[in-house]
Order: C-alpha cells, then structure tokens, then sequence
C-alpha cells in the first residue's frame, strides 16, 4: 500500500514509525517547514523529519498547497494519504487524489472536540475518557466518517504530554488496523452525529491564569493539561509564579488564595485545595516547591493573587 504521511509533533512521529515498522510503503513525508526556536534561534527539525530522514523518505516541507505539491502527490499513484496533527487544511484535490483516500488519526472521541487541541481540551474540560478516532477526511474539519474509535480513561493527574503519547500509541495501532481492513474491503464506517459536535481552537496564553474562585479540582486539570504550555500561573508579590504540578488536597480548607502551609505550598479555593508542587517563580529555575520554599519565606495566611 503506498502512502504519503503528513504529521510534525511527537504524537504524529509515533504513528510514522508504525507505519514503517509493518511495512506499509511510505513513500513521502510532508510536515511544517523548520522554525528557529529558543533564545539561540537554532532550528530543529520535527520528530517526523526526523523518522523521514532516518528512512531516506522524500520530504516535503511546503507553507501551503499550491499546484507544484499537488503535481507531487499526483505523480506517486497514492493508495493513501494519512494525516496526524499536520496542521495544515487539505484542498479538495488532494483530497480525491489516492485510491482509497485520506485518513486523519484524531486525538478525541469525535464528533467531541474536533480541531487543534482536543487532548488539552479533554483534560481542561475534566473529561473521565478519551479516544483516538480514524477518520475519513472530508473538506470539513473533522466530520469524516468513523472507521475505528478507541478508548481510554483519563488519570487524574495525567498531563498533556503523558495522555499524548499514549494516544499516539493507541492512534499508530489503529491507524494500522484501518488501513489492513480497507485493503481488505472490510471496514465499517459510522457516521458523526453533528448534533453533539463540539469545536477546540489552539491554546491561547490567555487561559492558563489561575482563578482561586474556582473548585481546586478544576484548576488542577488546568495545571495538567496547561503544563507544557503556555503553563498555568498566578502573581506571588507581583511576579508571576508558574505551576508545573500541582496535587489535589482535601485535607485542607481555607479562603480562595490563601497559603495554607508552611511546610508546602497548599492554596486554598473555593471548594478543597491545592499543593503546587512544581513551580517557577518569574527570574528563577523550574523547582520543587519545596525547595523554592526553603528560599523564599510564606506564612500561613498570606495570599497568591
């Protein structure tokens, strides 16, 4: 079966590498074009250049489609194209270009959470499970046809980074098996229920600001599902304090705000608390907070903001 993969993040990588592992015949790669990032300016390239360098697989790295990248896709005769958090919308040519179509490997149980961040939204919003759902591609985002829909719980303190390697293992698997029962001709295909869709756009820094006002176990989600980036924060004497980790503390009640603790760093909210475990405070390391307490006195009694 010969296939373009079009994918950048670590998440799309991990299905790369399956389909080369069971021998699918890929025979291009296509991923954003390579941005400087950091202080330094380096450029590095994506997890899914990398695989496709590592099996001398043709890359592409196009701003946009236009007609020279369709001619491409046009001469190798594809059976499939596959798609996973690519990030670019596909023209309608490419769309009807392979044999058999287009498949997107989506990171939530469609039609919830279609767009750019369905596994942040899953863990923001509180959700108890998610999914992996293979899709086939339709001009319109996310509104395929189901062909395979997997799922799996949520933990509790479970980050976006965490739950997305595990759906990039589920998702290679179940891009796999799709891809098997469509040569095969024994796919079955769901249609998406428009009624219950819901949309995600990219994460804005503008969410991740702590509200005391809230339920601690709310805020904890936003921890988890924000620490990667933009990363949750509040104001500690005017500088900003970012929240890496936090843990769920039932055992102690107090104002919204309130530092609860001396010995850790326990904040009260509306309902329950929170023990911020990993934290930056603005001009200093990533630490523990119990060692950013060490060198930075809290009473009992003084307020985050």
């Amino acid at each position: 079966m010969k296939i373009v993969f079009m994918g950048t993040p670590d998440f799309a990588a991990e299905i790369l590498r399956s389909l080369i592992e069971e021998k699918f015949d890929v025979v291009g790669v296509f991923t954003k074009p390579d941005r400087p990032v950091g202080r330094k300016q380096e450029v590095i390239y994506s997890s899914v250049k990398k695989i496709a360098m590592e099996n001398g697989i043709e890359i592409f790295q196009p701003e946009k489609f236009n007609l020279e990248y369709v001619e491409k896709l046009k001469n190798f005769n594809l059976d499939a194209i596959v798609v996973a958090a690519y990030g670019k919308i596909l023209p309608k040519e490419v769309l009807e270009l392979p044999k058999y179509g287009c498949f997107n490997v989506h990171a939530s149980l469609l039609p919830k959470f279609r767009g750019a961040s369905p596994i942040q939204a899953s863990i923001i919003n509180c959700e108890e499970k998610t999914g992996i759902s293979i899709i086939q591609m339709t001009e319109r985002l996310d509104d395929g046809d189901i062909l395979k829909m997997v799922e799996t719980p949520i933990g509790v303190s479970e980050t976006t980074l965490e739950l997305s390697e595990r759906l990039s293992k589920l998702g290679a698997k179940a891009m796999c098996e799709v891809l098997r029962e469509v040569l095969n001709g024994t796919e079955t295909r769901i249609k998406q229920n428009e009624e219950n869709a819901t949309y995600v756009s990219k994460i804005k820094k503008e969410i991740a600001k702590i509200n005391f006002n809230l339920k601690a176990f709310a805020v904890h989600k936003l921890i988890c599902g924000l620490s990667h980036w933009p990363t949750a924060y509040c104001y500690l004497n005017g500088k900003i304090l970012k929240v890496f980790k936090s843990r769920l503390r039932e055992d102690f009640f107090g104002k919204p705000g309130e530092i609860l603790s001396k010995k850790e760093l326990i904040v009260g909210f509306k309902k329950d608390a929170l023990e911020f475990v990993e934290v930056q405070l603005e001009g200093r390391k990533k630490m523990l907070a119990k060692n950013f307490l060490n060198g930075f006195k809290l009473n009992v009694g003084d307020f985050l903001e």
